[in-house]
């Protein structure tokens, strides 16, 4: 069976279309999302096989579904952990990561020793609209990411990975290749070059 996708600029303009004819709020898309990520992780990474969970979150809407995704870990039991070197000074994200110090959910600024302390990576650094090249820490991060034998699920597409064309042919993230990919409301084109676990979900 052939897996229907929808294209980065169609995703966007369906998001549109949720918060303005839909009446949806981008609190409420976010929340969905990060839900719907958080019971991904539950299947995935059941609490009886290890409840440490390192969420790499980046500066966008698919580093608030992270955030989003470790308030509902650390309710369900997990031990997450943020790594969010590059903190968005929206009200919104200020007041996620707010959220998880209430709830003394520690960040690090040391990805790579939180990574050798981990039982499960959620990479939340790039989502959909991801474009170009991928700019320092990240780089390094993904690089990681490439290298670890810690899985990894990836929040809509693995990040430095092209919506369409899948892993970029050199550089960081053309190595990558993630466990699992939880693709947010429909897949994307990339999802052709992902031969992991794949879910859908979100709106």
């Amino acid at each position: 069976m052939t897996l229907k996708t929808i294209s980065a600029e169609n995703a966007g303009a369906l998001d549109k279309d949720l918060m303005s004819v839909g009446a949806f709020s981008i609190d409420q898309l976010m929340e969905l999302a990060g839900l719907s990520v958080s019971q991904a992780i539950h299947i995935l990474q059941p609490p009886t096989r290890g409840k440490r969970i390192l969420i790499a979150v980046g500066p966008g809407n698919n580093g608030g579904d992270g955030l989003v995704a470790a308030r509902h870990l650390k309710h369900y039991g997990y031990h997450p952990t943020i790594f969010y070197p590059k903190r968005s000074k929206n009200e919104l994200y200020q007041r996620l990561s707010k959220q998880l110090e209430n709830l003394d959910v520690p960040f690090t600024e040391d990805f790579e020793a939180a990574l050798g302390n981990t039982d499960h990576v959620v990479d939340a650094i790039f989502g959909f609209s991801f474009s170009g090249e991928v700019r320092d820490p990240f780089g390094a991060v993904i690089t990681a990411l490439e290298k670890t034998s810690v899985p990894v699920t990836a929040v809509d597409a693995p990040s430095s990975w092209n919506i369409d064309n899948g892993p970029p042919e050199s550089g960081p993230g053309s190595k990558f290749h993630p466990a699992n990919l939880i693709s947010l409301t429909a897949p994307k084109p990339l999802v052709k070059h992902f031969t992991g676990r794949h879910f859908v979900g979100g709106r």
